[in-house]
């Protein structure tokens, strides 16, 4: 129960650095293509982690990176967020902020999905829970939206990567040091993003440094520290159930922008914000309170 407190509390920090980060990466893509701010972000996110690792423990730091379990699940866990965060930047091109964040969020439908075929079975409670996070999502992102666009599909793209980048860390991150898998998997991000930069956009200095407050928030906190905070946390728990407190991530998107930015809360995405944090609490509660005793 303790290790449980534990691995939910580091995923709802993880999605309060997500939430505020949603305005930084909409604000950096105003200045920067998306495949140059997820370079820099990557960049950054290394620099952080490798500074953090060398001085927790400057004596084993270059022997700790011989561990070839941490490389083989680093790469492809790298490989899977490259994918995932790429198609989300590119997607916000296109689509509205809310929209963006729903489309995103739909990771909770297809973790399960993916557990299935892996054959591990999520909790019979855990389907509910996550019915009433997407009727949640929805109305908190998208109550009005009657058109959708090509960046819809790269959301939807996005989502899947992220549940197949969930579903690599639940089952090779057990026995790791969460930071130093983070720091490989934005290593590999890193490299994939800069080859992508340098193909398809044209980067330059001035713009880069223009856009240096979002690039460090979303490259020391957002990849540095809020998605250590994932790894660390899926070590705990079940990857449905941490897919369900990672979507809290648009809760606290919409809130962030109404307590700092003053924007309106309607009733719609209050109730949103209810039904997400109500199926939250459902999939916390272990599921043999349900059954009824013989």
């Amino acid at each position: 129960m303790k290790n449980h407190f534990r691995g939910s509390l580091a995923l709802i920090l993880a999605t309060v650095i997500w939430g505020s980060a949603f305005v930084a990466q909409s604000v950096g893509m105003d200045l920067i293509g998306p495949f140059t701010f997820q370079s820099v972000r990557c960049i950054l996110a290394v620099a952080f982690l490798v500074i953090v690792l060398w001085i927790s423990n400057p004596k084993g730091f270059f022997s700790s990176w011989r561990n070839p379990k941490l490389w083989k699940a680093g790469v492809p866990c790298g490989i899977a967020l490259f994918a995932a965060s790429g198609l989300q930047q590119m997607g916000m091109v296109y689509t509205d902020a809310g929209k963006a964040g729903f489309l995103t969020a739909m990771y909770i439908v297809l973790v399960p999905i993916l557990g299935l075929f892996l054959k591990k079975k999520p909790p019979k409670t855990a389907f509910f829970s996550v019915i009433l996070a997407v009727a949640g999502l929805y109305l908190l992102s998208c109550v009005g939206v009657t058109s959708i666009n090509v960046g819809d599909f790269l959301l939807i793209g996005c989502a899947l990567a992220f549940a197949v980048q969930i579903t690599l860390v639940d089952r090779l991150s057990q026995d790791l040091n969460g930071m130093q898998l983070n720091c490989v998997q934005c290593m590999v991000n890193a490299v994939l993003s800069i080859i992508t930069m340098f193909l398809f956009e044209d980067p330059k200095i001035g713009p880069i440094v223009d856009c240096w407050l979002p690039l460090c928030y979303t490259g020391i906190l957002s990849l540095g520290v809020a998605y250590t905070l994932q790894i660390v946390g899926q070590q705990y728990l079940e990857p449905t159930a941490a897919s369900l407190i990672m979507s809290l991530e648009s809760v606290f998107a919409v809130l962030t922008g109404w307590l700092i930015l003053h924007e309106t809360l309607s009733p719609a995405e209050a109730a949103g914000c209810v039904l997400v944090f109500i199926a939250i609490i459902l999939s916390q509660i272990p599921e043999k309170i349900f059954k009824l005793k013989k």
